[in-house]
């Protein structure tokens, strides 16, 4: 199992989304999720996400997978990225599930990173929180304060840039973990062949969110209240302030309703960016072989990445899974509830659970949806 080295409480009244925090040792006697074969081999499959950064000077090459060979590569000044392990490498649970004292709403994906000496990216900048957690190997990071700098090569539609002043300057090894928030600068360069994981965790933007917003409008024929008005300006030719601030009125008018708004977020945030890998059975269960397969001893797994939200206040009694929400009577909440902390539960937990002939129903449809299964 893997366990921080630090006081969750602590680091969210005073890092978290503050300032950039480097901690020696967060994960004691570290041991690597997976092998640089391993990862090698992902990177071979169509359906995972991954590329090679080659590293120039003065520039980068990125080159997209699948990959079935590495040697053209060389020794050295590369580094391969996959995105999702955690959707893809069950043993990555544990690991995921110590940074759970963040809302799981928030987690993005697990990156793995298998880096040549001199391999990295550039000086850049992230729009989302990150966690880099140094495995086998050493790697040196520099991180810099928040300003304005210039994007490299003058492209403003690069997230690189130019370079910084470091506030932190460190080698990472194994088992350090250094926390960047948005907006922090920061560059590695691999010193010995390396393995680092990084831990993403994203939130929704007013653009994003406006966009949800409008098609859930528009694909429920909704929000059709229209603007009226007691008065009219003097000048036919303008728009007068009063009439602005009474048209943004419906917006706010819109968004204070929770009817509103909590389906679009409990769908929107339940989403993952990246493929989920669905166990789907080959024939759908029936109810009956989920008793024979509990009285066998199976335990029961959710899929990795797989989002069961809740949402705090919620009008209605529903989960969110994958962007569906799904409804369930009021009685079962304290199952539910389980449903959504749980990654996995051992034979006695799933019984209990099957107890409950509605909770038993949803699993089935979970189970055949292949966002659940069975394991010994």
């Amino acid at each position: 199992m893997y366990h921080l080295n630090f006081a969750p409480k602590t680091f969210i009244e005073q890092y978290w989304q503050k300032k950039p925090l480097l901690i020696k040792n967060a994960f004691e006697n570290f041991e690597d999720i997976i092998t640089p074969d391993e990862l090698a081999g992902l990177a071979c499959e169509d359906s995972v996400s991954s590329r090679v950064v080659i590293t120039k000077e003065n520039d980068w090459q990125i080159i997209e997978g699948p990959f079935e060979d590495y040697d053209q590569f060389g020794d050295k000044n590369w580094q391969l990225l996959v995105q999702a392990l955690n959707h893809w490498h069950p043993d990555s649970a544990g690991f995921i599930n110590a940074f759970r004292f963040l809302p799981d709403w928030r987690f993005d994906d697990l990156m793995v990173s298998f880096a040549t000496p001199g391999g990295g990216v550039g000086a850049h900048i992230d729009n989302y929180d990150v966690f880099i957690i140094q495995g086998e190997g050493e790697r040196h990071w520099t991180v810099g304060d928040k300003g304005l700098y210039a994007p490299k090569n003058n492209d403003p539609t690069t997230p690189l840039i130019e370079g910084f002043e470091p506030i932190i300057d460190v080698v990472l090894e194994k088992g350090d973990l250094l926390y960047i928030p948005p907006g922090f600068p920061h560059q590695g360069q691999t010193l010995t062949t390396a393995m680092s994981y990084s831990m993403g965790f994203r939130a929704p933007s007013q653009q994003e969110l406006f966009s949800e917003i409008a098609d859930n409008l528009i694909d429920n024929a909704t929000g059709l209240k229209r603007f009226t008005s007691q008065s009219e300006p003097t000048q036919a030719s303008q728009v007068s302030t009063q009439h602005q601030q009474h048209m943004m009125a419906l917006i706010a008018e819109f968004a204070a309703c929770p009817n509103s708004y909590q389906a679009v977020l409990g769908k929107m945030l339940s989403q993952n960016r990246f493929e989920l890998d669905l166990c789907e059975p080959e024939e759908e269960y029936s109810a009956e072989e989920l008793d024979d397969y509990i009285c066998q001893g199976a335990l029961l797994y959710r899929i990795g990445g797989l989002k069961l939200l809740q949402l705090e206040g919620d009008c209605t009694s529903r989960v969110f899974i994958n962007g569906e929400a799904f409804e369930y009577p009021e009685d079962i909440e304290e199952n539910i509830t389980q449903l959504t902390q749980r990654l996995s539960f051992d034979n006695q937990q799933a019984a209990l659970l099957f107890q409950c002939s509605a909770t038993k129903e949803l699993i089935l449809t979970l189970l055949n949806r292949g966002y659940f299964y069975f394991g010994e």
